[in-house]
């Protein structure tokens, strides 16, 4: 459910193979610790803090019923592997739900990514919210309610507009790795209501998220 505010930009034929191999093995309800030595990580993640302190939420639009629902799909459908950045735990690495759902830390500066090598062409931070690979490097988005760095200024037809289309608010850039935007437009019309109704009730994090980068600019020094 990754949502940037970004310049459309068309990916290669090989980007969207490598989404469609890739993709699915990071939507599920929980990255286990036998996929993460897989990646390649960076051992300098910043220490577990929220952007800023949290806000009180908004006010549940939609029934309860329907809240409750949109938490169970958000909670089974892997929104919190990548979303809510990663931190190190006592029993290994662990999403940090104090900062739940806001996206790749904007406190968190990331040196180019390494040079794919042989069939290892993805790489992701240790928070799991940014990613390189053919298309560049992604980075999470916010997706708690702050106006300014979230989806607080969204409507239900920009969010459902996104998943549908697989671009920005159904018109802007293209949703970018490891999103599994080709499975996630299957929810249906309640479903993506139920999740958006979620969305707009779970803690405020203000927290700007930095935009992607084309594989020009990802690309690691000669």
């Amino acid at each position: 459910m990754k949502c940037h505010a970004l310049r459309p930009r068309n990916r290669s034929n090989l980007a969207v193979d490598v989404c469609r191999a890739v993709v699915p093995a990071f939507a599920v309800a929980a990255l286990s610790a036998a996929m993460l030595p897989g990646i390649a990580q960076s051992a300098d993640a910043p220490a577990a803090k929220p952007a800023t302190a949290m806000q009180k939420p908004a006010k549940a639009s939609g029934g309860g019923g329907a809240v409750a629902r949109g938490k169970y799909l958000v909670s089974t459908s892997g929104c919190n592997d990548c979303h809510t950045p990663w931190k190190m735990g006592d029993k290994g690495p662990e999403p940090d739900m104090s900062r739940m759902l806001s996206g790749h830390p904007q406190d968190f500066a990331l040196p180019p990514p390494p040079k794919p090598v042989g069939p290892w062409i993805v790489a992701g931070a240790a928070t799991n919210t940014a990613w390189s690979g053919p298309w560049g490097v992604s980075f999470t988005a916010n997706l708690t309610p702050d106006p300014e760095t979230g989806l607080g200024k969204w409507t239900l037809r920009n969010f459902m507009d996104t998943i549908r289309s697989g671009r920005h608010q159904g018109r802007g850039r293209e949703i970018l790795p490891p999103m599994p935007i080709y499975v996630y437009n299957h929810f249906t019309d309640a479903d993506l209501g139920a999740i958006f109704a979620y969305l707009r009730t779970i803690p405020v994090v203000k927290n700007k998220v930095p935009d992607p980068l084309p594989p020009a600019e990802a690309a690691p020094p000669k």
